[in-house]
């Protein structure tokens, strides 16, 4: 408790810089903290949770959930990559109702592929994006050979919008903007919703966020779906983060927790349309390059009907390489009710590029140069 202590009393003693509400100043405290100090001593940890309970930091707001076991037969959680159900940890915060490589595979080869729209998309031709996986696996596997080489264009990425693609522009979707949803990543989303008590959840739209080591994301609220009703997923891989999750207002003092690689977090009800933000990706402990879960080759060995695919050993190197210094993030969103259309818009005369910088960026301090905006919703 002495370690937590002293992480409260530096938030104390951080001054505030003028009309900086509650949710801001521990963003910029925690953007500034330094990994292996009492910096993090306030940060909940939910791997830690299950072996010292009610220790540790924000111990008192930690809460065992409840998962609906048989919603998900451990077949079809085996064909998504997951443990059965019944071997999972769930929680939840109190005053907050409510095969990772075949992942990180899909995320870097697959789904930055168009139709696909990414940040790329503003300042390069559809040609010069066509295929980042095939232009940027040589320098990934070769990495630490040539330090000093110009970056891949997968290092280069910072979003991805599957489904309905979201409008940064007007911060919507529409029915006109869409390109099919990538089925196995429905199928993992519609398993997870299910053993939280989703039966039904659709997935619609995706955001796919690519966090370098010096990268953050703003505070902010998603908020453009227009059924509230269903959860939003967010699964967590490669190096871990700090993760704030706030209240309705950004004057309410947000819960700091850890998201490390293999994460699954749920916002649902209460929680579904709070602020939340990622000040800081963590490097990983000294002497350690890749999180123990992600250190070896994923298993051969998969249903024959598996929506998950064996790694080979080279995309698996490539992989590897690129989280070292990286974090990948899947958000998954149902956008409409059931029998739910979009409402009728105008049609705008002078439609800006969808790619056009919204308001919620991910940040990288190296960059002097404002990276295309990632969140949907502020």
């Amino acid at each position: 408790m002495g370690k937590m202590a002293a992480a409260v009393g530096s938030v104390a003693t951080l001054a505030a810089e003028p009309g900086e509400d509650a949710f801001r100043k521990l963003f910029r405290f925690y953007r500034q903290s330094r990994p292996g100090t009492a910096d993090l001593g306030g940060v909940i940890d939910f791997s830690a949770a299950h072996a010292a309970r009610d220790t540790g930091p924000g111990a008192h707001k930690v809460v065992r959930s409840q998962l609906s076991v048989s919603s998900v037969s451990d077949h079809d959680a085996h064909r998504a990559g997951l443990q059965p159900v019944s071997k999972w940890r769930a929680y939840g915060l109190e005053g907050y109702p409510g095969y990772q490589w075949h992942w990180v595979k899909q995320c870097l080869k697959l789904y930055s592929q168009k139709p696909n729209v990414c940040n790329l998309d503003k300042h390069m031709t559809k040609e010069e994006t066509q295929d980042l996986w095939e232009q940027s696996k040589e320098f990934l596997r070769y990495k630490e050979v040539n330090k000093r080489r110009p970056r891949s264009l997968l290092e280069k990425l910072r979003w991805v919008t599957l489904g309905y693609h979201y409008n940064w522009d007007n911060k919507k979707y529409s029915a006109d903007h869409y390109t099919p949803f990538p089925s196995d990543l429905a199928f993992l989303s519609e398993q997870v919703a299910a053993a939280c008590g989703f039966q039904g959840f659709r997935a619609e739209a995706g955001i796919l966020n690519y966090y370098r080591l010096d990268s953050t994301l703003g505070i902010h609220v998603d908020r453009s779906e227009l059924d509230h009703s269903k959860p939003l997923l967010s699964f967590s891989f490669g190096q871990s983060a700090i993760f704030l999750l706030g209240g309705l207002k950004r004057d309410e003092t947000p819960t700091a927790m850890f998201m490390h690689s293999g994460d699954i977090m749920v916002m649902s009800g209460f929680s579904r349309l709070l602020n939340h933000a990622v000040p800081k990706v963590l490097p990983s402990p000294e002497g350690k390059i890749l999180p123990c879960c992600l250190e070896t080759p994923p298993p051969a060995l998969l249903p024959r009907d598996a929506v998950v695919e064996p790694c080979s050993v080279e995309d698996w190197k490539v992989c590897a390489s690129y989280l070292e210094t990286a974090r990948v993030n899947m958000t998954v969103r149902q956008v409409l009710a059931t029998d739910q259309d979009f409402p009728l818009e105008p049609v705008e005369e002078n439609k800006r590029d969808i790619t056009t910088e919204g308001f919620c960026h991910l940040d990288d301090k190296k960059n002097q140069v404002k990276r295309a905006r990632l969140s949907p919703d502020s």
